[in-house]
């Protein structure tokens, strides 16, 4: 056995092993006759950094992973990075700017380089951060959402979805960022509260027989209105419906309508329709039968003001941007008389979560997947159990979003991502549109032969240097420029269960580790990105991608706000990593993880479960100083002496246990179930039973059963345990394999029930013993002999044979048989008995009840102060959630030592 330091430092250790099985190719032994196991990462941004979130979410991935690598599996943990078509584009444009460049100094070719060298010289944070949590993926097979293979997954399914009518271009709103000029998804948006105001205005009718009184948040948007929408039942509007209004500023007139989206009760009840600028407005303007192609438009893709298609923009107003306009058109309501009132508000306003700027719902041509033709599967697979959905709470939301499906935008104005498959005819006049999605030019071509009636087909970049390189209407040229846009990050991460294991080739891979076994996600993904995977699994390989998906909860700090930067509350994984291991973070988001529940981070927790490495460090090093080495037995050994029967009945229990919470997906209650069979069963209570007994039976009892703590903690402690694996090892005799792909726990062995009595009673009695001293503070130097009332011979025997181990570990005198309690005695119920300890001269009865009796007015007066607090309303309905959370704590915590003190006093009765 090699000597273990004293103290456990982890670091030095951690990195030791992670280059260790990395180099050995142990994160994914060859297992061909194995059962596969398959479980792909979230891709992370290419961009990242390593995150609480993150954390969470690959120690769970990689808890399952290694555990099943243990079972003997060919376990298979995707791994591999996205390439962030905003977030890359971003960074690389912000170094430009620091060498006083931009995007556009540049070719597309040119620039999408750049990207390409940043990625090769700093895009692989984020990889190198996971190998420092632990993370034993498959990084000899690492994926890249734009490397060849994927990105010719991607250009195929495109295809393939416009092939099949269930992906077209259409004019839509959409979320537009305008300081990045492109659409973005919703989860690239967050609404904030901000300050604003509520603009009243009034727009006189048309017969000038009266007017109507609409409000607003955006005043510069009636520029393009097109309507003013009054509630079908509201009787002070019913003679007015059909008739127009003449908008101020502009002199345009617009109708009256009826939609059940104006609210009586709001405002007048009549409301502004600008449905070019508002997504409510343009469901509404649908409804009144208002073509997406002739909707206003106002802004241009920077939001300054562009003159309408109507041309009653004043010249005034053109060019300037969206909120100077805003200003501008205040004051021009305001001299005609138009603008009623302002209102403070505070107004929900959507940001760009990269930009910071303002959202600005846009029309605009983008290509869409039929998604509600998509769902129907994924539907009936949740409902048929092909997939289920952990916990199961969350299956409602699931139904709900997929019900209500709309289409999905998948365009993006960048240039960095996967660039759409589609050629569109110049040669021909604009209204005239024909567009060729194809996988290739070739292919493109081929579909435009018929088009191009002989002439030769050319291609183009772009419609620049179309016009600059030819006529367009040359009669021998039939020129195909490829269309602009890339896709939404989202639809290439959708094929992640598939295309990374080699598909549209049928590759060994695909067929053995296609579906995935489970998908671990924070739920804020659930739509984005675990549903779009559904359908697209669905319609392209015909099976679930995944048979489970298991939703965790958020990370937030001890007083459950939610993290961010601006709270400065951000806990950062590789901070608590330096200071407490890798281990004890995993250990912890492993211990905190129930099913969806969010975590309350407290650094104290990490730093516990670092004390738990440091518990089974010592263990390992006592075990060592006795003669305990290496187990060189999977099942259990042969046991007589009933302290070892008693231990391995225990880690049978306790693996039944733990499987049992693997079977279930509980984190909690796996993490529960080692941690306490490690630091109370085993070091508290078996280590302390045995010692000075270390005959070889119960060495190797030991032996084992520390080996089997090693394999049952190691999918949670890695580091730790394999560390302690090989330490445990003879190094004449050293393990002939590491602890990373040894075999999970099969005892062949179950609990023996008169070890379990026996052992369990003394356990019992230690313990009360134990209890019984603390809270009635009596000095250990005051041995206290059991008085056993009415036991049975059986029971007293038992007692009587551990009577060496009775007194060292609770300073007690050899039980005796007694028929009452003696006088000046407490008692307490253990092993099946009662139990009486006369107490003589060992404390002051009365002195202890007076204190005891002090305490417990004190705990009693607190916890009902507490209680008073916690019944009045002004306080749980105005005090932060945490300070309301904090007291229904300290009332419990009160009522909990009210309790035991008066139990205590009690014995003393």
């Amino acid at each position: 056995m090699t000597d273990l330091p004293k103290t456990f430092e982890p670091g030095p250790i951690e990195a030791r092993w992670y280059a260790h099985w990395e180099s050995q190719g142990l994160f994914r032994p060859e297992r061909a006759e194995g059962e596969p196991f398959t479980i792909v990462m979230p891709p992370p941004n290419v961009t990242g950094a390593l995150h609480i979130g993150h954390a969470l979410d690959n120690t769970l991935q990689d808890i399952l992973t290694r555990r099943a690598r243990m079972q003997g599996k060919d376990a298979l943990w995707v791994v591999g990075t996205d390439h962030a078509g905003i977030a890359t584009q971003m960074v690389v444009e912000r170094q430009l700017a620091e060498k006083q460049q931009k995007r556009t100094d540049f070719t597309r070719d040119e620039f999408v380089q750049k990207v390409w060298e940043w990625k090769g010289e700093s895009g692989g944070q984020i990889t190198r951060q996971l190998r420092r949590l632990g993370a034993s993926c498959d990084w000899a097979g690492e994926r890249f959402t734009m490397d060849e293979g994927f990105s010719r997954a991607v250009t195929h399914v495109f295809v393939e979805l416009h092939r099949r009518g269930l992906l077209y271009r259409d004019k839509r709103l959409v979320n537009w960022d305008p300081k990045f000029g492109t659409a973005i998804s919703d989860l690239e948006v967050e609404t904030n509260e901000v300050a604003g105001k509520f603009w009243t205005l009034r727009y006189p009718l048309a017969d000038g027989s009266g007017h109507v009184e609409v409000a607003t948040t955006r005043p510069e948007t009636m520029l393009a209105d097109m309507g003013v929408a009054v509630h079908p039942e509201d009787e002070r509007y019913r003679g007015l419906v059909g008739k127009h209004v003449r908008l101020p500023i502009t002199g345009r007139l617009i109708p009256i309508i009826t939609d059940e989206h104006a609210d009586p009760e709001l405002g007048s009840g009549a409301v502004k329709i600008t449905p070019g600028h508002d997504f409510n407005d343009y469901e509404v303007g649908r409804r009144a039968g208002i073509k997406a192609a002739d909707m206003l438009n106002m802004l241009d893709a920077r939001a300054h003001v562009v003159q309408t298609a109507d041309g009653l923009i004043p010249e005034e107003l053109l060019g300037r941007e969206r909120f100077d306009a805003r200003n501008r058109v205040v004051q021009l309501l305001h001299d005609e008389g138009a603008l009623v009132k302002v209102e403070d508000r505070t107004i929900a306003t959507p940001f760009g979560d990269r930009s910071g700027v303002v959202i600005e719902p846009w029309l605009t041509d983008q290509w869409y997947v039929d998604a509600a033709k998509l769902v129907g599967p994924v539907l009936e697979a949740t409902r048929s159990g092909a997939i289920k959905i952990l916990p199961e709470s969350w299956s409602k939301t699931w139904f709900n979003w997929l019900e209500g499906i709309q289409p999905w935008c998948v365009s993006r104005q960048l240039w960095w991502g996967h660039r759409i498959p589609a050629w569109t005819a110049a040669s021909v006049e604009p209204s005239d549109l024909r567009i060729y999605v194809a996988e290739d030019e070739v292919a493109a071509a081929k579909q435009a032969e018929k088009d191009a009636a002989g002439r030769k087909i050319m291609f183009e970049d772009n419609y620049e240097d179309a016009v600059a390189h030819y006529d367009m209407f040359d009669a021998d040229k039939y020129v195909l420029v490829r269309d602009p846009d890339v896709l939404d990050t989202w639809f290439s991460s959708a094929l992640w269960p598939f295309a990374t294991l080699g598909w549209p080739e049928q590759t060994p891979d695909l067929a053995r580790h296609y579906p995935n076994d489970v998908l671990i996600s924070g739920f804020d993904i659930l739509f984005f990105w675990d549903a779009r995977m559904a359908m697209q699994g669905l319609e392209f390989m015909g099976e679930v991608p995944w048979r489970t998906l298991y939703l965790h909860g958020l990370v937030r700090d001890a007083q459950g706000q939610k993290m961010s930067k601006s709270k400065g509350n951000t806990v950062d994984p590789l901070g608590l990593i330096d200071r407490y291991g890798a281990d004890a973070l995993r250990f912890t988001l492993a211990a905190m993880e129930s099913q969806g529940r969010d975590i309350k981070l407290d650094e104290k927790r990490v730093e516990g479960y670092r004390n738990f490495a440091t518990k089974l460090w010592n263990a390992a090093r006592f075990l060592k100083g006795n003669g305990v080495g290496a187990s060189t037995s999977i099942e259990a050994p042969a046991a007589t002496l009933p302290v070892n029967r008693w231990i391995i009945g225990e880690v049978v229990e306790t693996l039944a246990k733990l499987n049992r919470a693997f079977d279930e997906l509980r984190f909690d209650g796996m993490a529960d179930a080692i941690y306490h069979f490690t630091w109370g069963t085993f070091c508290d209570w078996y280590v302390e039973l045995v010692k000075g007994s270390f005959d070889e039976e119960t060495k190797i009892v030991a032996a084992w059963a520390f080996d089997q703590i090693l394999v049952m903690l190691h999918p949670f402690m890695p580091f730790v345990t394999e560390e302690l694996w090989h330490a445990m090892a003879d190094p004449a005799h050293p393990r002939p394999y590491d602890l990373i792909v040894a075999r999970w726990p099969e005892p062949n062995a179950s609990a023996d029930g008169t070890a379990r009595i026996e052992v369990g009673g003394l356990v019992d009695v230690i313990a009360q013993a134990r209890a019984l001293r603390a809270e009635l503070n009596i000095p250990w130097t005051a041995k206290l002999t059991p008085h056993l009332i009415g036991a049975s011979d059986e029971v007293l025997q038992s007692l009587a044979t551990n009577a060496a181990t009775l007194d060292r570990m609770a300073k007690l005198a050899p039980p005796v048989a007694a028929e009452s309690a003696p006088a000046s005695s407490v008692q307490i119920s253990a092993a099946g008995v009662t139990i009486a300890f006369p107490l003589g001269d060992a404390i002051d009865l009365d002195a202890e009840g007076a204190r005891l009796a002090k305490a417990i007015a004190a705990a009693e007066k607190e916890r009902d102060s507490l209680a008073a607090r916690l019944a009045n309303p002004s306080f749980t309905g105005r005090a932060k959630p945490e300070a309301v959370e904090k007291a229904r704590a300290d009332h419990a915590a009160r009522a909990a030592e009210a309790e035991r003190l008066s139990a205590a006093l009690g014995r003393l009765g």
